[in-house]
């Protein structure tokens, strides 16, 4: 009896958008990646599902909010 192990497939999402990734990055990574695109991104807080959806962790960019200056 042999083991395999399988990466999880991962899909990246922000504000309703999936986001294409490289395989074999970390969610950081592909947040980094396009902030380019999506400044707001930066200050992004990263959120990981806590099922899987037909066999893919979904993940999520979440804006911060909050008050600037306080």
């Amino acid at each position: 009896m042999t083991i395999t192990i399988e990466a999880t497939p991962r899909r990246y999402r922000y504000n309703g958008i999936e986001l294409p990734a490289p395989p074999g990055m970390a969610p950081r990574e592909v947040r980094d990646l396009h902030s380019a695109i999506y400044p707001e991104l930066i200050s992004a807080e990263i959120v990981v599902g806590d099922e899987l959806v037909n066999g893919v962790q979904e993940i999520t960019f979440r804006r911060a909010v909050g008050t600037k200056g306080l």
